[in-house]
């Protein structure tokens, strides 16, 4: 019985598809009309070359044998025609469109790794293209994916040094990500931090291995941005139950803290009884949902006196991180939706966790790290810009928000 989990349709040798095939077939026919342009470009520089008798020094000279060409609709036949000198000049045609030695497009090289992040193995990859691009899928094989594989190391090691002064960094969502790893007793803590350029661009700032989150481990990574050319943010978000917060206070002194609302919700909630959650639960959205922070300090203060004599554990865990919970008020409105929590960092790696299970802690340190980096990178294509992200030019040069309304006069503070 075979170990893959790749369901094959019964009969698919014998499966037709008209589309398809005419697909295959006009493409075929606009790769061979677009070589021979390439051949005839290539020919008319040697239009002065001529032999002794007058003829044309260079000429045509058939084809190379065909070769097939796996594309996204499935192997497309390729015949590369051959040139020849006839005044022993060494001359050879190549066509830029379909390079010597290549079997497949750059578009379905890429795919083969991303199938294996989104849960195809190596070893399944060859029966799940089969699969996709019909029988005659062939050079597929788990070595070309694991060939293809180790690219991602030297694209990780180029981003992690690549430069970050190119803009100003204004929020940075700071969070330690924990994942299986196969032969390891501990899991993989990825330390990392996304960040919001003055354009409103989220991007990925570092994901590197770290110690369970400790002041040592986020030290080093911020000293690396640091090193790099990052600014100093004007508010870093994240968990109040990481060595962050110290390093940053090290690193970045300057930057306001803002700790994560549903972290904290989480965490309160925890030192209640299950039957006191929800009502507890709405409590504290009266606070972080508050129009003002005066309201907010209202609701805070009401939460504490409400739940102070029977559960004096959860409000403790609230009322430690009592002022940096309020610094979103002292930022535009616009922003809120985004500032309160570490949300960023939770929603791009729910994919990650989903492809630990389906690995079923087969990889690497290493490799949990590059996939890591690898699917950071398609999630980043499809984030949107930051809400209100014309109000960030107005956050760095200094401008004053009071309950996230920009405050142009002093006097109408004190009004």
């Amino acid at each position: 019985m075979g170990t893959t989990n790749i369901v094959d349709f019964a009969r698919r040798d014998e499966m037709t598809d008209a589309l398809t095939e005419l697909l295959k077939t006009g493409a075929q026919q606009l790769i061979a009309t677009a070589v021979e342009a390439e051949l005839v470009s290539y020919l008319a520089q040697f239009t002065g070359l001529r032999t002794d008798a007058g003829h044309a020094a260079v000429v045509r000279n058939g084809h190379h044998p065909a070769r097939p060409f796996q594309t996204g609709i499935g192997p497309v036949s390729v015949r590369i025609p051959k040139v020849r000198s006839k005044d022993g000049t060494p001359v050879t045609f190549r066509s830029a469109l379909v390079p010597p030695y290549v079997r497949r497009t750059k578009t379905l090289e890429a795919a083969l790794p991303w199938l294996y992040l989104k849960g195809i193995s190596s070893g399944e990859m060859a029966p799940a293209l089969k699969v996709l691009l019909g029988p005659d899928a062939v050079g597929l094989s788990a070595n070309t994916v694991s060939r293809l594989k180790r690219d991602w190391a030297n694209e990780y090691e180029a981003w992690k040094g690549a430069e970050l002064d190119d803009e100003p960094i204004v929020y940075i969502w700071a969070d330690g990500v924990h994942s299986g790893l196969r032969g390891e007793d501990d899991k993989l803590c990825a330390l990392v931090i996304i960040g919001v350029t003055a354009r409103g661009k989220k991007r990925f700032l570092a994901i590197e291995d770290g110690v369970r989150e400790s002041t040592q481990s986020w030290r080093e990574v911020l000293l690396n941005l640091k090193s790099r050319g990052m600014n100093a943010p004007k508010l870093a978000i994240g968990d109040g139950a990481m060595g962050f917060w110290a390093a940053m206070d090290e690193v970045y002194p300057e930057t306001r803290h803002q700790r994560c609302w549903q972290h904290k919700t989480m965490n309160v909630l925890n030192c209640l009884p299950k039957l006191s959650q929800p009502k507890t639960k709405a409590a504290l959205h009266d606070i972080w949902q508050a129009e003002t922070k005066v309201d907010a300090e209202k609701a805070f203060d009401l939460f504490i006196k409400t739940y102070e004599p029977k559960y004096p554990k959860a409000t403790l865990c609230l009322q430690k991180d009592r002022e940096e919970l309020m610094a979103f008020f002292d930022f535009p409105a616009q922003h809120w939706q985004s500032i309160r929590t570490s949300n960023p960092i939770e929603s791009a790696f729910a994919t990650i966790r989903h492809r630990t299970k389906r690995s079923k802690g087969c990889l690497s340190r290493d490799g949990m790290l590059h996939m890591m980096f690898k699917l950071g990178q398609c999630a980043e294509q499809n984030w949107r810009k930051l809400r209100g992200f014309d109000y960030l030019a107005k956050v760095i040069t200094g401008v004053t928000f009071k309950d996230g309304i920009e405050t142009t006069n002093p006097d109408q503070i004190t009004a």
